[in-house]
């Protein structure tokens, strides 16, 4: 490669082993590039400089199987949406993909259905953004009310639905299997369901995953890296750091539940935080055909049993109306502990931690989802550089860095004011001792405020690529 850097061609720095000039005759400049991409856009960037630096030289374009060249290949352990999503942009950047999950397949427990705008870039850059939006809805107005129902602000348009990042519900069980078909689609991606992951470990040249794959006997799976996406309960994780998973739970559990109730005849918006110390909830649209999620409150000693025979009467307290349960009809019923923890690190080597494998908060905000969204960016953009040669393994430092201070200055706190709004303040004076529904209140007539409100969401990404080295290979510090 040195041969080629000194006829000036600074772009070929770019190609790693696996995208090596197979044959170049310096007298003519004729230069074959074998390139294991579903694009040849950097191999062209080479051909184009190539001919600048000698305008008589050849650039020949080939493709060729990956037993032919060198492949870079990770693992990625979770088949939720930041894994599969982080499957796909990786697998479209010709990294060849082994996505693992314990499962049998895509999950269908109720879980967060809202996708902001860091979830909606990734999924643009995986592809599935279009069959996303088709599947689901941009939401209107969202509204906090008292627990009676009444409003006390609402949020026009919160979406905002003219932007191309525009929020987007959809259950997270059909975005599974929309990324799921998306994956099946891809050469570069192998799902394997029902490998159930019992160890990771690593080398200077690679790292590996043990694994019991459909109960058969325990085997190892070898890459460059490996990306743990596989959850709160991550084996990723804890073979790093043991139990360790530093923070805090909270005292109360969240029941999430799918529910057909006609909401709208209450007046309710598409997205409705109720705030009351005892019964707070949450009421949000899911579905244009009248499926909502309600997720509520439940005190945290009650067993999953107690929770069942309760919530009958629970709706009875909390819904619009006061229903008998045969006036709606429940489709899923899952509590969840409610917690704000964070890994020692989220980068160990070649073995790398995202979303909730590297850290967990509460739901108010979505800012679970979107985090792992932002993780997956974040570290996709890491791997290309790796694979592209435009950074080295230290780019994956900043990755840990970055993405952990992001979580401790952003996340953590952010979603923690979101659920001490919510659970401890009083609905009646809450417009005068809250300074953000205080700013959601007055930037209905402002439209400074109301942009400044709708960046807000963007300071939990950050961009990698300005790691990017143009020549050396190297991650910039």
């Amino acid at each position: 490669m040195a041969e080629y850097d000194a006829w000036g061609l600074s772009e070929v720095s770019a190609f790693r082993a696996g995208s090596r000039v197979h044959k170049a005759h310096k007298s003519k400049m004729e230069v074959m590039v074998i390139y294991p991409f579903e694009s040849s856009s950097t191999a062209i960037s080479f051909c184009d400089a190539a001919r600048t630096k000698n305008p008589i030289s050849t650039c020949h374009l080939s493709c060729m199987g990956s037993s032919d060249i060198f492949v870079f290949k990770v693992i990625v352990v979770g088949a939720g949406p930041c894994g599969f999503s982080l499957s796909l942009v990786l697998a479209r950047a010709s990294i060849r993909v082994t996505l693992l999950d314990k499962a049998d397949g895509v999950g269908s427990q109720p879980r967060a259905a809202h996708i902001f705008a860091p979830g909606i870039q990734i999924l643009r850059r995986a592809g599935a953004l279009g069959d996303v939006r088709r599947a689901g809805f941009v939401p209107n107005n969202a509204t906090f009310r008292k627990a009676d129902g009444t409003p006390i602000v609402t949020i026009e348009d919160f979406a905002p639905s003219k932007s191309p990042d525009a929020t987007t519900v959809l259950p997270i069980d059909t975005l599974g299997k929309i990324l799921s078909s998306h994956a099946q689609k891809n050469d570069n991606i192998s799902v394997r369901w029902g490998c159930q992951v019992l160890d990771v470990g690593q080398d200077e040249d690679s790292a590996w995953v043990s694994v019991h794959e459909n109960g058969g006997i325990e085997k190892v799976i070898r890459a460059d890296f490996v990306c743990g996406c596989d959850g709160a309960t991550s084996q990723v994780r804890k073979s790093l750091f043991g139990r360790d998973f530093r923070g805090k739970t909270w005292d109360d559990q969240m029941v999430a539940t799918n529910i057909y109730y006609p909401f709208d005849e209450w007046g309710y918006d598409d997205l409705n935080s109720i705030i009351d110390p005892k019964d707070w909830h949450i009421v949000a649209r899911l579905t244009k055909d009248g499926l909502w999620r309600v997720s509520y409150r439940e005190d945290g000693r009650k067993t999953f049993r107690q929770i069942l025979d309760d919530h009958p009467a629970r709706f009875e307290q909390l819904l619009p109306g006061h229903p008998k349960s045969e006036d709606y009809t429940v489709l899923n019923i899952s509590p969840y502990r409610l917690h704000q923890r964070s890994a020692e690190k989220y980068r160990v080597g070649r073995i790398c931690l995202a979303a909730d494998a590297a850290h967990l908060c509460n739901p108010w905000g979505g800012l679970g989802l979107t985090g792992g969204f932002a993780d997956a960016i974040g570290l996709s953009e890491c791997l290309i550089g790796i694979h592209m040669n435009r950074a080295d393994q230290s780019i994956l430092e900043k990755y840990d860095e970055v993405r952990r201070s992001i979580y401790r200055n952003f996340t953590d706190p952010v979603s923690t004011s979101n659920f001490m709004r919510v659970s401890t303040l009083d609905p009646e004076t809450i417009l005068e001792k809250d300074p953000v529904l205080a700013t959601v209140a007055r930037m209905q007539g402002d439209s400074k405020i109301r942009d400044d409100f709708d960046r807000h969401i963007y300071e939990i990404l950050h961009d990698f690529t300005q790691y990017y080295s143009a020549g050396k290979g190297q991650a910039t510090h």
